[in-house]
């Protein structure tokens, strides 16, 4: 009689079991990001020989084969313009230094990819970060009730007993809108929350349909507007229309537009820090360069200075994280206090831009290519993997989408997070579809 070969869940080793619980984790202390980037770098270290060992070893039960090659395409997608650019940027060293470091984010990848690769790892951090976005949005909704975040008041409380310092030690404090979890001196939350939001809404629907939907579509975007980010608004009005037409149909999702701008003008009444934001956004309206530079918070100016780089050194870039010291000999207007105060622009602050200024027209075919291959894979995957994949593309759709702005793609935070929203979509998408 021959012998029962053992399924890929038993004999998959300790790493897949793990591997979920590191992803939220890691998702979960981004409020903390000091942790989170200790957590980043010694899970990759501890799955990196793991993952080594059972891969050359011909096995495939960490990682499906097209998994793996996306996933490496996917990181040399980013690194490898890091290296070109490094040749000649205008802060060799520190270029040179940022490729060595984002070495670490391949087996990152590779971690992560593995976290979804089963139907079982899927379940669970999908539905991880559901709850985890959905934790955040009733936290800021506590804030805007009562004033401040209970779960930033937890974490900073807890930091000042291991480290004797605040979360906001040393970083100027802005309570000009909802900081969340993040807390006032780091206003990133609406951002972030828009580009989670695909696995809360997808939670919500797989849990309670489109009652569930709805609620949780609301309280998210009630939090999105009230923390005040331009960006983040843009970005969530493409999460609701990729997805309410599937949860309600054109029509209700005409009228949830409606109140959400409905919404809107009530919050320009009762909030200064949302009614100064529409203000400046009405200031695009000018005919003159000024008013839109003002209404874009100097973003303007910036994006002169970008395009003056990429004239500059068109071919492969000022260098990563080469833009602050670049910004002075391409400043359009040298002298002039800039609309977000004293100090040059620290990067671009638009994806495109960013891209061409920093590693030049190559490093740009080079995201060019990245983003066919990962469009090609999706055209060719099945419609059950379509299914799977689908919050992590809109995820990472969104959060690159070029006609808005954007954080800084080769900073260590967001650049983490459109990685790790990249190893999501190839893990889940080309990943085996049971365990």
């Amino acid at each position: 009689m021959s012998a029962v070969s053992p399924s890929p869940a038993a004999s998959a080793p300790k790493l897949l079991r793990w591997a979920p619980a590191w992803v939220l984790a890691f998702v979960a202390l981004w409020p903390l990001h000091g942790f989170a980037e200790l957590l980043l770098v010694l899970g990759a270290l501890t799955g990196l020989a793991t993952l080594l060992v059972q891969r050359f070893r011909g096995g495939t039960r960490l990682l499906s084969g097209p998994a793996w090659a996306l996933t490496s395409v996917l990181f040399f997608t980013y690194w490898l313009p890091e290296l070109v650019s490094a040749l000649d940027a205008v802060d060799t060293w520190r270029s040179l230094r940022e490729v060595l470091i984002d070495l670490r984010y391949l087996p990152f990848l590779w971690l992560v990819a593995a976290a979804v690769d089963t139907q079982r790892g899927w379940r669970k951090t999908f539905t991880g970060l559901g709850v985890i976005a959905l934790l955040w949005t009733l936290d800021a909704l506590m804030e805007a009730a009562i004033g401040h975040s209970p779960v930033f008041w937890l974490l900073d409380h807890a930091r000042i007993a291991l480290t004797g310092h605040s979360m906001c030690a040393g970083s100027t404090v802005v309570a000009d809108r909802l900081g969340g979890v993040l807390g006032p001196c780091n206003l990133k939350l609406g951002i972030l929350l828009a580009s989670l939001s695909p696995f809360a809404l997808d939670l919500a629907w797989r849990k309670f349909g489109r009652a569930g939907w709805l609620l949780a579509a609301l309280g998210i975007g009630l939090v999105i507007i009230l923390a005040g980010s331009r960006a983040s608004w843009i970005t969530y009005a493409l999460v609701m229309l990729w997805t309410g037409w599937r949860a309600l149909g054109w029509k209700r999702l005409g009228l949830l537009f409606a109140a959400g701008a409905l919404a809107m003008t009530l919050a320009t009444v009762v909030s200064p820090q949302v009614r100064g934001r529409m203000q400046l956004t009405a200031q695009a309206l000018s005919a003159n360069e000024q008013g839109v530079d003002a209404a874009l918070t100097g973003r303007g100016r910036i994006w002169s200075a970008a395009v003056c780089m990429l004239r500059e050194h068109p071919i492969n870039g000022v260098g990563v994280r080469g833009f602050r010291d670049a910004f002075p000999g391409c400043d359009p207007q040298p002298g002039v206090v800039a609309a977000w105060g004293t100090g040059v622009a620290l990067h671009a602050h638009q994806i495109v831009l960013e891209v061409l200024s920093e590693t030049g027209l190559v490093g740009f075919m080079i995201w060019l290519a990245g983003a066919a291959l990962a469009l090609r894979a999706w055209r060719f995957a099945d419609a059950t993997a379509r299914t799977r994949a689908r919050p992590a593309m809109l995820a990472l759709a969104v959060s690159v989408f070029p006609l808005n702005t954007h954080l800084a793609a080769y900073s260590t935070f967001w650049g983490s997070v459109l990685l790790l929203l990249a190893a999501l979509y190839a893990g889940s998408l080309l990943g085996r579809d049971s365990d």
